[in-house]
């Protein structure tokens, strides 16, 4: 029998509970790190509790428990929502461990309040999927990784891409199978901006390459739960808009800076009322089921569509959605979803964008802030039909 390679993870990996102190101190000689908590403890004294609280920590579950719990309370879910709620997550085994695929709003929120809710409900943090391209300083590294972040890297030749695409899959199979800790990873590369959640099936191969056992078997030990996270008001809209609008008419090509700006104006507008709806693990039946008459790309196919289906079943409509989906259509459809005062204020929110951006054909730009909006009642739609 073949010994199995060991592979290192060094380039990759969350930090590790020895490590946690360190990186703390490191982070608090940070200028910037130390700017950010002066923003968020605005009382010079309670800035020194927070940095004498910090320097005490010596593992990722102590920070989560006295630190980050009450920074994503008090900081983020009672300031910019209207409340998180969730469903589904009742029907999840607290002791098992799992592959949460979602759709992508937001790039900080969608994992910080996901880990949230787990933590309330008695299970585990999850290990989550970070691009390389948001580290874009020291501090930044050092959060997400003292966060069970594991480094997902861009942009490499075709080789080099193929060799990381193998060792991050190894490595979340590693964590469900033999580390007992969940992870989140979105459905695909980069956050959706025209509310069109589509999973694409390289990230499902991605996980699949780590599979030594039969297509089924090897997605049904991953235990893949689809995850839907929905926002009453679209996480970053205005830029979202602004981007689709210019990438083909201007040659708009995004930078560090925008994903920075990105992560900042998402901590910080109104986001409404947020809804995390939690599936089932997906059964080695219906895998089975992918998995018969045909070729590997074809499988892939069939599931990422069916994660789709899911992700849309489950997706918390809100009144806001129903409205732009009348408006985009010229219909009453949903009228009775909406009222007079929802209404009122969408269609101030969208004048908001047209005179934000400031040029340019404010008719397109007001239809893809529809379509932004309308698109997840467009796609629950569609699988009612089928």
């Amino acid at each position: 029998m073949e010994k199995e390679k060991i592979i290192n993870y060094e380039d990759i990996r969350s930090y590790r509970d020895n490590e946690v102190n360190g990186a703390i101190r490191e982070l608090l000689k940070d200028k910037r790190f130390i700017h950010v908590l002066s923003y968020i403890f605005e009382d010079p004294k309670k800035l020194k509790e927070v940095s004498k609280l910090l320097l005490s920590i010596h593992s990722i579950e102590e920070l989560q428990k006295k630190f980050m719990y009450s920074i994503v309370k008090d900081w983020i879910i009672d300031r910019i929502t209207n409340g998180v709620t969730c469903s589904g997550l009742d029907n999840l085994d607290k002791n098992q461990s799992y592959v949460f695929i979602s759709n992508h709003r937001d790039i900080i929120l969608d994992a910080a309040l996901l880990n949230y809710i787990v933590f309330n409900g008695g299970m585990k943090t999850t290990e989550i999927a970070i691009g390389d391209n948001l580290l874009i300083y020291k501090w930044i590294y050092n959060i997400v990784k003292l966060n069970r972040a594991f480094i997902v890297k861009r942009n490499l030749p075709a080789r080099q891409l193929l060799a990381a695409s193998i060792k991050m899959s190894s490595y979340i199979r590693q964590s469900i199978t033999k580390g007992n800790v969940s992870v989140w990873i979105a459905q695909r590369e980069g956050r959706t901006k025209d509310g069109d959640d589509n999973t694409q099936a390289s990230v499902l191969k991605m996980l699949n390459l780590s599979n030594k056992i039969s297509f089924a078997e090897g997605f049904d030990e991953l235990k893949i739960v689809p995850l839907s996270i929905s926002y009453e008001r679209e996480p970053c809209g205005i830029s979202k808009v602004e981007e689709l609008y210019k990438k083909d008419r201007e040659g708009f090509v995004k930078t560090s800076k925008d994903d920075l700006e990105s992560m900042g104006y998402g901590l910080m507008k109104p986001k409404g009322r947020v809804h995390f709806a939690f599936g089932k693990a997906i059964e080695m039946d219906i895998l089975k089921e992918m998995e018969a008459g045909g070729c590997q790309n074809e499988c892939l196919q069939k599931f990422a569509s069916y994660i789709d289906s899911c992700i849309y079943k489950s997706y918390k409509l809100w009144p806001n959605n129903y409205l732009a989906a009348d408006l985009l259509r010229n219909e009453h459809k949903y009228t009775n979803k909406v009222s007079v005062a929802v209404r009122a204020k969408f269609l101030e929110m969208m004048d908001d964008i047209v005179k934000t951006i400031g040029t340019g054909d404010a008719e397109i730009q007001k239809k893809l802030f529809l379509e932004m909006y309308a698109n997840p009642v467009l796609n629950r739609e569609k699988i009612k039909e089928k």
